[in-house]
């Protein structure tokens, strides 16, 4: 991989990384909540809102971390809009093929939140930020998703909020939880972590099994097998993965020659700069979960932040199997919508 092609991969995700890097040693403070959230009426509080309307089905996403400066949480200035777009430019091409695209800007939990040793302070700043998430999908519902199937999708912060969203809406047996439950296409909840107490405490969280099973999560996490902890999969976590090359979810190694394509884009428009196709392998470690991949040089790929530990191949997870998401993204609603025929 060249200079240019690895610095387009870094900065997918998460833009000027130095400044969280002197802001990681910050200690938790006194957060407080909010009492309101941003008002979703109003057109400025959408990034996305209905792109792609040719597309039968929606997506409702939400965009991983962008803030590297707040302390806590995001406030709407132009500088948080524009790393927000230029992250999201780039998540959104795996579903623009198939759905049409809502995605709500929201004051999420700024990157500094994860280094806190305080874990009832970072979930505090997660709270402020779902209270913006569950405001906008409750808009979306009543307002625009008009009876349309649906997707969830988001990545690393995106995703918990993903989990949260099944926690709120999803559960019981009200009318409006089953419906739904018969109207969700599957869930990406990729970069954040799955597990089988997630599961006990939320049973609509459902692990996918295979390629085209419906009302499912699809979740998984890079490392390149040397890692033992990380922010996403603590020591001792045993995480719920399926293999985007081969669909599994036991630890069968899926060969290289599966990948259809990882990509590099542009860091602001999303525009797909490469693809290359069966560049890596993968399997999913037995013990931790995690997505191990094959035959990648951590040096091209590092971890690139300093919560994250040599080997995290986190910032990638999306990009490094990026075709073989985007095609699953087509079959899964293709599968959904010829059982809804039936």
């Amino acid at each position: 991989m060249n200079k240019k092609a690895k610095a387009v991969l870094l900065s997918l995700i998460f833009m000027a990384t130095m400044f969280f890097q002197s802001a990681i040693r910050v200690e938790a403070v006194n957060i407080l909540p909010f009492t309101s959230a941003l008002d979703y009426s109003r057109s400025e509080n959408w990034l996305y809102d209905g792109a792609y309307p040719e597309n039968g089905v929606d997506v409702f996403m939400v965009a991983p971390s962008v803030d590297t400066k707040s302390e806590v949480n995001s406030t709407m200035t132009d500088g948080y809009k524009r790393a927000f777009r230029n992250a999201m430019n780039q998540q959104q091409a795996i579903y623009a093929k198939t759905a049409r695209i809502y995605a709500p800007y929201y004051r999420q939990a700024a990157l500094n939140v994860y280094s806190f040793t305080d874990l009832a302070a970072r979930e505090k700043a997660m709270q402020n930020a779902y209270i913006d998430v569950s405001a906008a999908f409750k808009y979306y519902l009543e307002h625009k998703n008009n009876g349309r199937p649906l997707i969830l999708a988001g990545f690393s912060q995106g995703a918990d909020m993903c989990y949260r969203i099944l926690q709120e809406y999803y559960g019981g047996d009200g009318d409006r939880a089953v419906s739904l439950r018969e109207n969700l296409i599957a869930v990406y909840a990729i970069g954040w972590d799955m597990t089988e107490e997630m599961i006990a405490e939320c049973p609509q969280i459902v692990p996918a099994q295979n390629e085209t099973d419906t009302g499912v999560v699809i979740s998984f996490d890079c490392e390149d097998g040397t890692v033992t902890d990380s922010v996403i999969t603590p020591a001792g976590t045993k995480a719920l993965s399926i293999n985007p090359l081969n669909w599994k979810t036991d630890s069968s190694k899926a060969s290289k020659s599966l990948n259809k394509g990882s990509v590099t884009q542009d860091s602001k428009t999303g525009a797909i700069t490469s693809v290359e196709t069966g560049k890596y392998g993968a399997y999913i470690d037995p013990e931790r979960g995690t997505l191990i991949v094959t035959g990648i040089d951590t040096n091209e790929y590092p971890a690139g932040l300093a919560i994250f530990p040599t080997g995290s191949l986190h910032l990638y997870d999306n990009f490094l199997f990026f075709v073989n998401l985007q095609d699953n993204v087509q079959k899964r609603t293709d599968s959904f919508l010829m059982r809804k025929r039936k």
